[in-house]
């Protein structure tokens, strides 16, 4: 079983922020009755669903059916948000019986300071409502030395509008029960286009999570934007066959010997942080 799938409900996203890969597909939403086949085909597979790869799944105006039908099927909901339309669907996120929200704090370093502030201040609002109904938030901050002294902005509002233990730990800071904050440094994106970046590569790729891009094509990670790693498409193959393929295994096989057997991995930084 899989530690988690990443699916991709939609790869439109409101935003365009400077960290982003971008993808060059087509815009698409999936369809409730897309969604709910791959519920089926992952039975089994896993016991988390993560609501994106590229895309804001926010934006998404079927996210609540999305949330039902996983929950209804025993799967426990992971969004990973730029947290921008979190106010506006406040009530539909409270009410869901979603299991944890990740809010990528990084999403605002382009804003204007009020702008940055007023965000900011709804969104610990937000979590402690969201705390209270017991799902789990984690806000983050993956942008080390890119945040132009935002970071420490964030910090100081967050323990202004929320009152906790604020304790650090390997990953961050827990701030109270069911909220927790992680910093992290900044990634580079895989890209066919950057120079091979070493000669030892390792990754949980098809060991730990794989994903599905919304038109159905499964990828082996959550960084391969433009599903060029493609192996095979679960709207129409079954995902065992699609995860056993001689692909999917060359690639698994690779990385026990910190081989990548894709070129797209050998471009990509965090192949590198596991070796």
């Amino acid at each position: 079983m899989y530690n988690k799938v990443y699916i991709e409900i939609t790869n439109i996203c409101n935003m365009n922020c400077s960290f982003c890969h971008g993808h060059i597909r087509a815009p698409k939403r999936m369809s409730k009755d897309e969604f709910s086949l791959i519920l089926d085909k992952l039975t089994g597979q896993t016991e988390y669903i993560y609501y994106h790869l590229m895309g804001e799944p926010l934006t998404h105006p079927l996210l609540p059916d999305f949330l039902k039908l996983a929950i209804g099927r025993g799967y426990k909901s992971i969004i990973t948000t730029n947290g921008t339309l979190i106010s506006k669907r406040k009530e539909e996120l409270l009410s869901s019986g979603i299991h944890k929200i990740n809010i990528s704090l990084h999403s605002f370093e382009g804003l204007a300071d009020e702008n940055y502030t007023r965000h900011i201040c709804e969104l610990a609002d937000f979590a402690k409502c969201a705390a209270d109904k017991g799902i789990i938030i984690v806000f983050r901050l993956w942008n080390n030395g890119f945040d132009g002294g935002k970071n420490e902005i964030v910090f100081n509002l967050l323990k202004e509008n929320i009152h906790g233990e604020w304790a650090e730990n390997t990953r961050g800071i827990r701030i109270r029960n069911k909220i927790h904050l992680e910093w992290g440094e900044r990634f580079e994106w895989p890209d066919s286009k950057v120079e091979i970046k070493g000669e030892k590569f390792s990754c949980y790729g098809l060991r730990d999570q794989f994903g599905i891009l919304s038109d159905g094509t499964v990828v082996p990670c959550c960084l391969d934007s433009d599903g060029i790693i493609n192996l095979g498409n679960i709207f129409n193959e079954d995902i065992e066959a699609i995860l056993n393929s001689e692909r999917a295994l060359k690639l698994i096989e690779g990385f026990k010997c910190g081989i990548a057997s894709e070129d797209l991995c050998k471009r990509c930084g965090y192949a590198q942080r596991f070796v």
